[in-house]
């Protein structure tokens, strides 16, 4: 309960029990009878005082479904707090918006508050950790008006797994309102913990490409330590309060919006809205930077996802709360796996000779897609592409094409570039594609989250939808539920991927954490393109995770064209019976199962797709560990497990490969080595 909250129910209990101490009130109702309707009256204004105090407490509540979770929100006072079961997940945080004609974050006047109401919605997807997702949900709004009479509405939603609530500005205008800061806080208990990733500062870099979510996650530590940059923490944020889980990100920018961060400091565990830095805009046309829109105005929805670790992870709140798929022909869109040669050849590799080797190499693992990268317009052109696209069609692979996102915010010299700036030449480019048989694109080198960079993002999805041609974002920002509302968007990078571990042995050393840390916060809600899984070897790199390590990532990883960092060369010494499950693994995933796991140190999680049980782990930690794994829904199904094998690294891929039927109780016991893993499939 608020303190505003407890004042007023304390001055009404005091006032009811002030009437009841009065000499008068005992001698009237205890020895005249003649003066009981007295009694009587003053007795139903002591009920009137307990009812008062039931009304006030609801009218500021709000809960989920099964009770568990319970918001209070205070209009007056600007601020809200959540709890789970009693216990404090958030203390008195803020709420509000301050715009360029008026604040909204005080001095607000409740005008109105709705009757709770459930929300409910099930929806489709095909890039996602289930294939059918459904969302239940209280929701209650509080309308209010600032000191200038304007109107804001708060809107709350309560869903078993987590709370979202966002502003609402029903005003009608034609001029543009803006917002000049946004004051919504999340305020944790001072001894909660963080699992964090710094947000890069923009124009720094490879060429000024940052920011581009691309950094090491800052694990288990204090809720006050300061990002080590102005440019705050990325979604999604992971916190651990009062022994809850709680995982924050945002949904439904639309482009009305920009995209949004954490402050980097946080006084006292109390994490503000962070907005991005000056050059993180679109310039080619209005280079907007803070949110401007003309009314009415939604703002994107504040997400967290609230409870254990298995509630958290198996949240789809991320995707819940973003705006529904737009109409489109979905025949062309088809999640896969995808060859690709840059990750370990580099720029030498996008050549036609050695296309055309990948082709062959994704059709003999019975991937759907060959990616190839940067500067392919100068080393190979479109007319050998076109090639390349036939030969392709003989093996059923489809080819993906890399581009610059062009503009002045970055200065890299990789083409093809400044083609996509405009409605006009996109459509020029695509439409070409289109013809050509091209299946997608992979656009990178994005400028941040600036509001006009947001919309550019969606500019290209939309068009490239009407050219049915899928769409990977690399050296982007956090796709933040757009996959939903673009079907067509397979994947975005937004990660330290495998790229960065081919380049330095820090990253190498630093990639069993990063790699869990990624799957439990990244990977969460969207799409990763993490481009996981190098079974032999990285030139000049000592890889320090096993085979089976790799292998898990197949699967731990989620994206929905999955770029794998293996070589035909690399796969030649991998033992058939992985490479055939390789070749059967499935592109599009019915459910999930979070199983263990712990931020940083290990993560254990099942997939299901048709009648198939895919159970794969990762080790973070340079230590051995046995997990005890209750896959008592499995109980009885024979599988298959793959794990490491004895044999020594320099000789290649080494794994032991065991059948296993699970006992009656689903108990299963998994020795794990420094930096390993493993991967189980059942029918």
């Amino acid at each position: 309960m608020n303190k505003t909250t407890s004042k007023n129910i304390t001055e009404l209990k005091s006032n009811c029990n002030e009437k009841r101490r009065n000499p008068w009130y005992k001698f009237f109702s205890l020895n005249h009878v003649g003066f009981m309707l007295i009694a009587l009256t003053i007795n139903m204004v002591f009920f009137s005082c307990a009812s008062s105090k039931s009304n006030l407490q609801s009218s500021k509540v709000i809960t989920s479904p099964n009770g568990k979770i319970a918001v209070s929100v205070d209009v007056e006072m600007a601020n809200y707090s959540i709890t789970l079961d009693g216990k404090t997940v958030l203390e008195t945080s803020k709420l509000g918006v301050t715009r360029a004609d008026g604040d909204f974050s005080k001095q607000l006047k409740l005008v109105n508050t709705s009757k709770v109401k459930e929300v409910s919605d099930t929806y489709t997807m095909v890039n996602a950790k289930k294939s059918k997702m459904t969302y239940v949900a209280n929701e209650k709004t509080w309308e209010t008006t600032n000191a200038a009479g304007h109107k804001m509405n708060i809107v709350f939603r309560v869903s078993n797994d987590g709370v979202a609530f966002r502003y609402v500005f029903p005003d009608k205008s034609t001029d543009v309102k803006k917002i000049n800061s946004e004051e919504t806080s999340f305020n944790f208990p001072i001894d909660a913990k963080a699992w964090l990733q710094p947000k890069t500062e923009s124009q720094t870099g490879f060429e000024h490409t940052n920011p581009s979510y691309e950094a090491h996650y800052e694990i288990d530590i204090p809720v006050t330590k300061s990002s080590p940059g102005p440019n705050g923490w990325v979604y999604p944020a992971l916190f651990k309060s009062n022994e809850v889980w709680v995982l924050i990100t945002e949904a439904d920018l639309g482009q009305t919006y920009c995209g949004t961060a954490l402050e980097q400091n946080s006084p006292d565990g109390e994490y503000k809205i962070n907005f991005p830095q000056a050059p993180e805009v679109f310039k080619n046309g209005v280079a907007t930077l803070n949110p401007e829109s003309t009314l009415p105005w939604e703002t994107p929805w504040r997400i967290l996802a609230i409870g254990d670790l298995k509630t958290v992870m198996e949240s789809t709140l991320g995707t819940d709360l973003a705006q529904p798929a737009m109409t489109m022909d979905n025949a062309f869109i088809k999640p896969g796996k995808s060859s690709w040669s840059w990750v370990i050849e580099k720029d030498d590799s996008t050549i036609y000779r050695v296309q055309k080797k990948y082709i062959d190499f994704a059709a003999d693992m019975k991937w759907e897609y060959c990616l190839i990268d940067a500067n392919w317009d100068q080393t190979i052109g479109y007319d050998s592409v076109q090639l390349l696209v036939n030969y392709g069609k003989t093996k059923n692979v489809g080819i993906l094409l890399w581009y610059n996102s062009a503009g002045d915010w970055n200065t890299v010299k990789f083409t093809p570039k400044d083609k996509l700036l405009t409605h006009e030449s996109r459509v020029a480019e695509f439409s070409k594609l289109q013809k050509m048989g091209i299946k997608g694109v992979k656009i990178d080198f994005f400028a941040g989250d600036g509001q006009s960079m947001m919309k550019y993002y969606e500019d290209i999805l939309k068009d490239a939808a009407t050219y049915k041609l899928l769409v990977n974002f690399h050296g982007a920002t956090l796709p933040r539920g757009l996959q939903r509302t673009y079907p067509n968007f397979m994947t975005a990078e937004a990660i330290f991927g495998y790229e960065m571990i081919t380049f330095g042995q820090n990253s190498a050393n630093k990639a069993p954490e990063h790699s869990v840390m990624s799957a439990m916060a990244r990977n969460a809600f969207d799409p990763m393109d993490f481009t996981p899984m190098n079974l032999y070897k990285i030139p000049r790199i000592r890889r320090i995770t096993t085979a089976a390590f790799e292998l898990a990532t197949s699967v731990v990883f989620l994206s929905g064209i999955q770029h794998y960092a293996e070589t035909p060369v690399g796969m030649s010494y991998v033992p058939g019976g992985v490479k055939d499950v390789l070749r059967q693994l499935p592109g599009v995933w019915d459910d999930v199962k979070f199983i263990d796991g712990y931020p940083g140190k290990h993560y254990v999680v099942a997939r299901k797709s048709g009648n198939k049980w895919y159970v794969a782990g990762i080790n973070g930690e340079n230590a051995a560990k046995k997990l005890m794994l209750d896959l008592s829904f499995l109980a009885g199904k024979k599988g298959k497990f793959i794990g490491s094998g004895e044999g020594s690294a320099a000789d290649g891929p080494s794994f032991e490969i065991k059948e296993n039927t699970l006992g009656a109780d689903g108990k299963y016991s998994v020795d794990l080595k420094p930096n390993d893993g493993f991967l189980m499939v059942f029918e």
